[in-house]
């Protein structure tokens, strides 16, 4: 059996290439799509990932304002920030950096960014649509996933999916998107009893935990396509996934790999989202 890796580099370089055609020409029209990112605190993870967002959207020829704001902010002061950036013409899209400092609470910040610029598709009004099957933003990592699924020519309808982690970013979204596309979907989390049951059922294996290396070959269907969305950095300094790559590569027929996979995806479905804000005006 061959094995296929799924490279979200590849990938995302030719989205991004499309989405700097299509920011060009609304250019043209007058309006230059525009991410406004919020970085409250020094968390290190957190400013590497701000610093990638806010490059892309400049290679993507799009405004991208980065505003760092203090670890103390008060809620009510954000809150502030982000009321006048709803109302601001020039930003398409707010995307606010979690996590956030433990006196801020997370569910009230997004609830008040405006639907239509929640980009990264966490407003209680952009996850109810996703429930329906009629998304306005869909998840960014999740959306990321389903574009690599595409990109292999996957046959998602009929197969069965299993998501190891439920989680509100990945997990559920990632559920709701492949039910969309016809697949018979199983949630596992970290109280499913025998999980490897599960996993070893599972045509399309997407695995979401933040626990390294957690899922190995014994655990895989033989020719399934598993698709890593953990990263996580090992005592040596190293990068790697929630799968064990070098045992799982021997089962599946394709996967994505740890660092250059969905990682990568993840930053191109913001610009794409931010995109799509602006076109709709």
């Amino acid at each position: 059996m061959s094995f296929q890796i799924i490279d979200g580099n590849a990938l995302a370089k030719k989205i991004r290439l499309e989405i700097a055609s299509r920011t060009a020409a609304l250019v043209k029209k007058g309006i230059k799509p525009g991410l406004a990112v919020l970085l409250v605190g020094e968390d290190p993870a957190s400013q590497v990932y701000v610093r990638n967002k806010v490059k892309a959207c400049e290679e993507a020829g799009m405004h991208s304002l980065l505003e760092r704001l203090p670890a103390d902010l008060t809620e009510d002061a954000l809150l502030k920030r982000i009321h006048e950036l709803n109302l601001d013409p020039c930003i398409h899209g707010i995307l606010v950096q979690l996590p956030l400092p433990k006196h801020l609470n997370s569910h009230i910040v997004i609830e008040s960014i405006a639907p239509e610029k929640d980009v990264d598709g966490f407003h209680v009004a952009n996850a109810g649509a996703l429930m329906i099957g009629a998304p306005i933003f869909r998840p960014c990592t999740p959306y990321g996933c389903m574009k690599m699924l595409e990109s292999i020519d996957y046959p998602i309808r009929g197969a069965r999916a299993v998501i190891v982690g439920a989680s509100n970013i990945v997990g559920k979204p990632m559920a709701m998107l492949l039910l969309q596309a016809g697949a018979t979907v199983t949630i596992c989390n970290s109280k499913t009893k025998d999980l490897s049951a599960h996993t070893k059922e599972a045509d399309i294996l997407v695995v979401a935990t933040g626990r390294p290396k957690m899922i190995t070959a014994d655990m895989v269907k033989p020719g399934a396509v598993v698709i890593d969305v953990g990263i996580n950095r090992m005592d040596d300094g190293k990068l790697c996934g929630d799968v064990d790559f070098e045992s799982v590569k021997s089962v599946a027929s394709a996967m994505t790999p740890v660092p250059g996979g969905v990682g990568p995806m993840t930053i191109t479905m913001l610009l794409l989202n931010t995109l799509e804000a602006a076109e709709r005006l």
